[in-house]
């Protein structure tokens, strides 16, 4: 049956995708599904949880996010404007937590593998509760089934549904691109799950021994200069290094349109967003193997197995000293499966299918 045929017959379907949305890249993930879902012919809503206030720990963090999630769900389903049990989709394992009603479960990681020890001493539990009771899980990548219960990879529920990744100007893959004045950009959102120590640390030194990058800069992107400061990661008007703070998405891929490297050293990278923008937007993408479902990551090995490495340091001069020849052109063909019509194919003769005959439950 062609993607069309079955779109012809998805115009009944209403999905309601609850957003966790804590970060840019979940709430442009749910987005961008939401937006697939409607070229397949279904009516999509996406409702957003209330950002709670922050909180000492990640349990009380996970908690009230879980809450806020709930509320936003219950709100929407007893709108007077939704006369219809819709489809739902929760948007992270968090925010299917204490789900009002059961529903699919799109996620990066479950907290069984990002939420070890005390951290997630009572969500794995009720995290494994709510993946048995799912019709169906819809992680982003294949690894981010790791950490589950066996028979939730293997019982015919899981459909992996990548998040869209799409160049940010016409042309994409530096074919139309500005001049590339940014010599390194980063992402820092949260210094130390980022690993932005180690991204400094390799950065001076790299600095230090390249000459072509003497009065060259990193760019910071994501977290506040106070923040790093107080943290002593940067120093005041630190020569080389430039922090920016957090940027609006389009701020950011103007940034990626600019710089010849993105460079991370993730202590855990639930799937690598960041990384598969800067590699459509033309960027080389420098990285150590970190742990975690990280989707970019053997995008990156691919591309340039030289770019991948603990040693950061001889990652950069390797990228800087001796880029290899066509790299962004074979990022395009590597970045395949995660484009928008790859995408849209899975979401109109998989997803929307499954969701429409097994997960009307609301």
């Amino acid at each position: 049956m062609t993607a069309d045929a079955h779109a012809s017959g998805a115009h009944s379907s209403e999905v309601l995708i609850v957003s966790l949305g804590s970060t840019p890249g979940l709430r442009a993930a749910d987005d961008e599904l939401r937006a697939s879902l409607e070229r397949a012919g279904a009516s999509a809503t996406v409702v957003s949880a209330r950002r709670p206030r922050p909180v000492r720990t990640l349990m009380l963090t996970d908690l009230s996010w879980a809450r806020a999630a709930r509320a936003a769900a219950e709100s929407a389903l007893v709108s007077p404007q939704r006369p219809r049990a819709p489809i739902v989709i929760y948007s992270s394992t968090t925010a299917a937590l204490l789900w009002p009603v059961p529903g699919a479960i799109r996620f990066d990681s479950p907290a069984a593998a990002n939420r070890p020890g005390r951290h997630g001493v009572w969500q794995r539990p009720l995290e494994r509760r709510r993946v048995r009771e799912a019709p169906l899980l819809l992680p982003w990548s294949e690894r981010s089934l790791a950490g589950l219960p066996v028979d939730a990879a293997s019982d015919g529920r899981a459909l992996v549904v990548p998040v869209c990744v799409e160049p940010s100007a016409p042309g994409g893959f530096g074919a139309e691109a500005p001049a590339r004045d940014i010599a390194a950009l980063t992402y820092a959102a949260n210094p130390r799950k980022k690993g932005l120590d180690k991204v400094l640390g390799a950065w001076r030194q790299a600095r230090s021994e390249v000459r072509s990058l003497e009065h060259e800069e990193l760019v910071v992107a994501g977290a506040r200069e106070r923040e790093l400061r107080s943290a002593g990661l940067v120093a005041t008007r630190e020569e080389g290094v430039r922090v920016l703070g957090a940027l609006a998405p389009g701020e950011f891929r103007a940034l990626l349109r600019r710089a010849r490297v993105f460079v991370c050293a993730p202590r855990r990278e639930d799937y690598g967003l960041a990384q598969l923008e800067a590699l459509a937007d033309g960027c080389m993408l420098v990285t150590t193997p970190s742990p975690g479902p990280y989707a970019a990551l053997s995008v990156a090995r691919e591309l340039d197995a030289r770019l991948v490495s603990d040693e950061l340091v001889a990652a950069l001069r390797a990228a800087f000293e001796a880029p290899l020849a066509g790299y962004a052109a074979r990022a395009r063909d590597a970045l395949a499966p995660f484009r928008r019509a790859a995408v849209d194919d899975v979401v109109a003769r998989e997803l929307l299918p499954r969701l429409t005959h097994g997960a009307r439950l609301a």
